[in-house]
């Protein structure tokens, strides 16, 4: 499992690096005005129902269900399963497509009310997200695909997809920008092509792995039956987790011109740990859990959800800690250029910090939830974001005034704490995962080491100051990675000397891997 979380992961970090240069490119251009604004509320109202319907209320309910089938029918009857969740998937899908783009302007007055007062930002809103939407179609079958190959064991094509979007958004600012009216056109129809090529490449895969799908007419047999029982939770629940995102983009809106890149920009950093590691680790650790669960062996998924949350917390704590003691020079040097000036800088370090808070906690979640996926149990995550959710939303609302921007993110990150803390103590109660005692071991080691590299980093980061708030580029280049150098130096020989990183662990890790 640890070989598959890694391979995952470093597809993953190939994808963030893209994504930085992505948004490097997207800073100096766009900035963090008006045009900026009006793109990425264009690109996160698709990325919100992806979530909604697609992604992680998708796979909860399809990837357990289709592992199972695979395990104990076959091949064939797995894929027939999966072509009729295919033909339902995308009936609704282009239901929602039409009806979203037939009512565009008053779907936007709901989703970004605050933009009503700006008519020319409204409008540039509305148009960039009438050519983002269909995305949604094409990223939902590809989620499909994705949970097929997943359950398979083949992880390579699903997390090197989103390499695609980010190659085709980078030639959209560098091609297609200088021909369109603002590079704001040329992402917006950049995000259209990522849609269509990362759904050619999975179904390439997909083909090849004698799972060349076509959609078929859904019949309300058992198996679709069961489907919908599971997923009708599911979608509730990440209903739920999208209210709070809403809100991020319904209260930013309001605020003052910037608030809504500040936002963008510090998630996007944020978004590095809990991409390469908590999406890795979830992606593995559900097919994994539900093969060993419907074969009986409790025991051995009960030690895989441990040895996933401590891969997460050992990984995911010196990211935490990076990002609260060095967010302003790792942002300022990435996207401190053309546009995006000090002041956006400083703005999106502050919003970057509070995120931190709750990094640990996100990406624990990935696998705590699993715990109850695997077992076909999608309601109990749901009652746990009902609470989780309204503590985030009150949050919001309570400190958008003193503290703008950077109260969502600490709202969103107080939020995660609670949703984490609940899903960990129901496990256990009900005997569904009991931390085991090397967990427990670890846990003070891993809070010594991250502490001890944040040290490292303040000391590095105070004689490194003049180079990092150096005019010239390249100096600022080089400051930050001897920055990330000292620091990852100081985690690694931590982590050895503490006994996080084992010499069996790395044992494991040079063994080729055996195919099934």
């Amino acid at each position: 499992m640890l070989r598959k979380i890694l391979s995952v992961g470093g597809l993953t970090l190939v994808s963030r690096v893209l994504g930085f240069l992505r948004d490097i490119l997207t800073a100096a251009l766009l900035g963090a005005g008006p045009v900026a604004d009006a793109f990425f509320v264009a690109f996160r109202l698709p990325n919100h129902f992806r979530s909604l319907f697609a992604e992680g209320a998708f796979n909860a309910a399809f990837v357990p269900l289709f592992s199972g089938k695979l395990v104990q029918e076959g091949k064939e009857a797995a894929k027939g399963f999966a072509e009729r969740v295919m033909g339902l998937l995308l009936g609704t899908q282009t239901l929602l497509l039409v009806a979203v783009l037939a009512f565009m302007p008053a779907f936007m007055t709901v989703f970004a009310p605050g933009f009503a007062d700006e008519p020319a930002k409204f409008e540039l809103a509305v148009l960039f997200t009438s050519i983002t939407f269909p995305y949604l179609l094409f990223i939902s079958l590809v989620s499909l695909l994705g949970g097929v190959l997943n359950s398979m064991d083949r992880f390579a094509a699903a997390a090197a997809a989103p390499i695609l979007l980010n190659l085709c958004l980078i030639g959209a600012l560098v091609v297609a920008a200088p021909l369109m009216p603002t590079a704001g056109h040329a992402l917006s129809w950049g995000v259209l092509a990522a849609g269509i090529a990362q759904y050619l490449y999975l179904a390439r895969d997909a083909r090849r792995a004698g799972m060349g799908l076509l959609p078929r007419l859904p019949r309300l047999d058992a198996d679709m039956k069961r489907f919908l029982v599971v997923l009708g939770p599911a979608i509730l629940g990440s209903g739920l987790t999208q209210i709070s995102l809403f809100a991020d983009t319904l209260i930013a809106s309001a605020l003052p011109t910037g608030a809504v890149s500040y936002l963008y920009y510090a998630d996007r950093l944020n978004q590095l740990p809990l991409g390469v590691i908590g999406i890795a680790v979830g992606t593995v650790l559900l097919p994994e859990m539900a093969r060993r669960i419907k074969g009986g062996d409790e025991t051995g998924a009960v030690e895989s959800q441990n040895r996933a949350v401590e891969l997460s917390l050992v990984l995911t704590l010196p990211a935490a800690v990076a990002f609260l003691v060095s967010g302003l020079p790792i942002l300022s040097v990435l996207f401190q250029h053309g546009a995006f000036g000090r002041s956006d800088a400083l703005a999106s370090a502050a919003t970057l910090q509070a995120y931190a808070l709750g990094l640990p906690a996100f990406v624990v979640i990935r696998s705590l939830v699993n715990g109850f996926y695997a077992r076909h149990d999608t309601r109990t995550p749901v009652r746990i974001a009902v609470v989780a959710v309204a503590v985030n939303v009150a949050l919001k609302f309570a400190l958008m005034g003193p503290l703008a921007q950077v109260g969502l993110a600490v709202a969103t990150s107080v939020s995660a704490w609670v949703n984490a803390g609940l899903l960990a103590f129901l496990l256990t109660r009900r005997g569904l995962f009991t931390p085991d005692a090397r967990l427990f071991r670890n846990l003070p080691r891993m809070a010594v080491a991250a502490a001890g590299m944040g040290a490292v980093l303040w000391l590095a980061q105070t004689q490194l100051a003049p180079w990092l708030t150096a005019n010239g580029l390249f100096e600022r280049v080089v400051a930050l990675a001897l920055l990330v150098a000292a620091g990852g130096l100081a985690y690694g020989l931590l982590a050895i000397g503490l006994g996080l990183l084992r010499r069996a662990d790395l044992a494991r890790l040079r063994r080729r891997p055996t195919r099934s």
